[in-house]
């Protein structure tokens, strides 16, 4: 048994591809999962308590822990009653042998550029609500979610984190005082964000043209033609989907469809913290 193990090992490595060809000819993946079955999640909400809101995402064996620290700043001309939503996600060494240590990698930087539309698009916060006294001060939400552990699919359980830190995070009320120019806060008083719409993101790929795979994992994303994310609001509306490589609309639509079913189960999960 250990020598079949060490050549299954060997085989994985040394031609991924015909490895991961062999189990979907059988309709099963390396992890033990059919194509279109998702992983196991686990949302845990005020992980950390030196934030003002913060939730931990397990997605199989994806882990995204997320804090959210509210700051007082000055609004920018162009939006005066407005505040600021900053989120932004971190993919350290530690969380998986392909990132390096030093400055966020390219890779970091365009996921944190999605989840930052894909919230914005959503308006999970119409950013009015975080002004305190228009063109003096306004609340700065920093999202900041962290990957302590990558198996791939990061982007749906780092969405899914932002959203329940976001949910679990209060604010003290707060007073601009015109006379002396300074703002106060009353932390005995806190309130919650006034969220609206929640996302949530489905995610699936294409291997060989023609097999879907919900939930990819790392092993399988570097052997994708194509990469679709659905993302649905907690009605199960659609709010956006994209897609990076070519897929027909058939493939599109069934990914759709696959979302929408899984969101009936997963999305009563997903906003109950």
């Amino acid at each position: 048994m250990a020598v079949a193990h060490v050549n299954a090992q060997t085989f994985q490595r040394l031609d991924p591809r015909a490895y991961l060809e062999r189990f979907l000819a059988e309709q099963f993946r390396p992890d033990g999962r059919v194509p279109n079955e998702w992983r196991d999640l686990h949302v845990h909400v005020a992980s950390i308590s030196t934030a003002d809101g913060s939730a931990l995402v397990r997605l199989g064996d994806t882990t995204v822990v997320c804090g959210v620290k509210a700051e007082i700043a000055e609004p920018v001309l162009e939006r005066p009653t407005q505040g600021f939503l900053v989120p932004n996600i971190d993919l350290p060494a530690m969380c998986a042998p392909r990132f390096k240590p030093g400055p966020p990698s390219e890779e970091a930087q365009v996921l944190s550029d999605r989840l930052a539309s894909t919230l914005t698009a959503a308006g999970i916060l119409p950013l009015s609500e975080l002004c305190i006294h228009p063109e003096r001060a306004a609340w700065v939400l920093y999202v900041d979610a962290t990957c302590i552990s990558y198996d791939g699919n990061v982007f749906d359980a780092a969405l899914i984190a932002m959203v329940a830190a976001l949910k679990n995070t209060t604010l003290p009320k707060a007073t601009y005082n015109e006379e002396t120019g300074l703002t106060t806060c009353t932390r005995k008083i806190r309130t919650p964000l006034p969220l609206r719409r929640l996302p949530a993101s489905y995610s699936f790929g294409v291997f060989d043209g023609t097999t879907v795979l919900a939930d990819p994992t790392a092993f399988e994303e570097p052997l994708l033609e194509t990469s679709i994310s659905i993302v649905l609001d907690e009605r199960g509306a659609i709010l956006s989907a994209t897609q990076l490589g070519i897929a027909d609309k058939d493939t599109v639509s069934l990914c759709v469809g696959s979302a929408k079913e899984r969101h009936d189960v997963r999305g009563r999960k997903i906003y109950s913290f």
